[in-house]
């Protein structure tokens, strides 16, 4: 694998909402797009739906792992990104959320700081397969 290239997910994390349940969602099988293109410096996002009804998830590398979540807070359910698509603390340790500062894990989105502390960003399971990210 090429230094900074991300070809692989990240593991499953069973606690959270299910991306399904939100209006929008992408179906299993959607095509997000090369994964070379997702790098540790750069994230992928991609939007679903029209008008009011949209869904928005992200894409991330960690570690060589890919992980995608909807991009929203469990918080208050506002966008995370504090400019559009950069979601990492100064530190590229966390996802931060711009509205108040909560700090989540990047491979699990165990929100670990601010007042959400114990729920988790809702994970969206995917995987590569011929060099292109899908949903599953």
């Amino acid at each position: 694998m090429e230094k900074g290239l991300c070809h692989g997910r990240g593991r499953a994390v069973t606690s959270g909402p299910d991306f399904r349940d939100s209006p929008g969602a992408p179906e299993p099988g959607t095509a997000l797009g090369p994964a070379d293109a997702i790098t540790e410096t750069q994230s992928g996002v991609f939007t679903f739906g029209l008008d009011v009804v949209q869904f928005e998830m992200f894409v991330l590398c960690h570690h060589g792992k890919l992980v995608a979540y909807v991009n929203h807070c469990p918080h208050v359910q506002s966008p995370l990104d504090w400019k559009p698509g950069e979601f990492l603390n100064k530190d590229r340790t966390y996802i931060l959320c711009t509205m108040h500062g909560a700090e989540f894990e990047i491979a699990t989105g165990r929100c670990v700081d601010g007042p959400c502390r114990g729920e988790y960003l809702t994970r969206v399971p995917i995987e590569v397969q011929g060099g292109m990210v899908y949903v599953t």
